[in-house]
């Protein structure tokens, strides 16, 4: 059995509720009608786009080659999903298959998920980096252990599921071979530490005192409320120095990277006055259903994980220095993903 991770940036939830995991190179036809392993593919590949460099052709065969001929019934996949930063894990249930009806992502296998919305931050900074690679498909190696531990765990909740990773890291921790720093992973290994170090390091409390403190750096008035009498407001913020002038914003925080559901997300409703706007912050993302108020609720924002880390990167400079003490950061430039070598 091998562990594979697999990236898709351009399907969402259809990879979920239809079962299957996809590659894109649309331009090719049924991969089972190439022959000639490898070779044949890379003739295919040459073909559909004569200008491309032989190492990229080299590099987009072996992709393909993985995806068809090496993944087997019963592997499991590891699927980062990027709209909101969690982590989906499945075992592989078909052999490699062309959807001639698909509109995109044609070539397929099927999948049957077992873990999904998994926080990045049940995972080792190792091990999710290893997993921020550049290709569409690739093996696993050095940090299969977290990812079955994660898979296999008997706990439901995810302090449970924790635990067991945690066991895991601590067991195969290694020194880990250093990886091409292309600009993606580098992104993504910063976008993963300041998640982390707020979910690690910030107490609930201090969790709302951050938030108000981003709101500040954002542009607007914001102060925390008493903890004991909150109602399930956290923070309240406003446009002008007084906040006397509507729109009031009342503010919810949740310091969890779990999903927050539907009844949180009403509990702030509840609370929301004519002429008033209504935020929730979360470290993790929101339930279908949750979302499903979102759009339908004028005056109503739900910010998950990504988004704080996103408005904290483009607000660095604007937050206080204790904070930015907390989540030390500097700008580089780095190279860019679609370099040639």
């Amino acid at each position: 059995m091998n562990v594979w991770g697999v990236h898709n940036n351009v399907l969402t939830t259809e990879l979920v509720d239809q079962g299957f995991i996809s590659l894109g190179w649309d331009d090719l036809p049924d991969l089972s009608s190439i022959g000639g392993g490898r070779e044949g593919l890379k003739s295919a590949l040459a073909g559909a786009d004569p200008d491309a460099k032989p190492r990229s052709i080299a590099g987009q065969a072996g992709v393909l080659t993985r995806f068809r001929d090496e993944m087997r019934i019963g592997d499991v996949i590891v699927a980062p999903y990027k709209p909101d930063s969690t982590i989906n894990l499945g075992v592989v249930t078909s052999d490699y298959y062309f959807d001639p009806e698909a509109r995109v992502h044609r070539h397929r296998r099927r999948v049957e998920w077992k873990r999904l919305g998994l926080p990045r931050t049940l995972f080792s900074q190792a091990a999710l980096y290893e997993i921020g690679s550049v290709l569409a498909v690739f093996r696993v190696r050095r940090h299969v252990d977290e990812f079955l531990a994660a898979l296999r765990s008997s706990g439901e909740s995810l302090d449970e599921i924790a635990e067991t990773v945690d066991r895991a890291a601590e067991q195969t921790a290694t020194d880990d071979e250093i990886d091409e720093p292309r600009a993606s992973r580098i992104e993504r290994h910063t976008r993963d530490f300041v998640l982390e170090t707020l979910h690690r390091k910030l107490s609930h409390e201090e969790f709302e005192e951050f938030t108000a403190a981003l709101l500040r750096a954002l542009g607007y008035q914001a102060r925390v409320t008493q903890y004991s009498q909150d109602g399930g407001v956290d923070v309240i913020a406003h446009r002008d120095p007084l906040g006397v002038e509507p729109p009031q914003i009342k503010v919810q925080c949740k310091h969890k990277t779990g999903t927050v559901g539907a009844p949180e997300v009403q509990q702030l409703i509840g609370t929301q006055g004519l002429g008033e706007l209504s935020l929730f912050v979360t470290l993790g993302a929101y339930s279908r259903d949750a979302l499903a108020i979102e759009r339908q609720r004028p005056g109503l924002r739900l910010l998950s994980g990504e988004d704080v880390v996103t408005m904290v990167l483009e607000n660095y400079a604007e937050l206080p220095e204790p904070w930015r003490a907390i989540i030390p950061l500097t700008r580089v430039l780095v190279v860019a993903d679609a370099a040639e070598r």
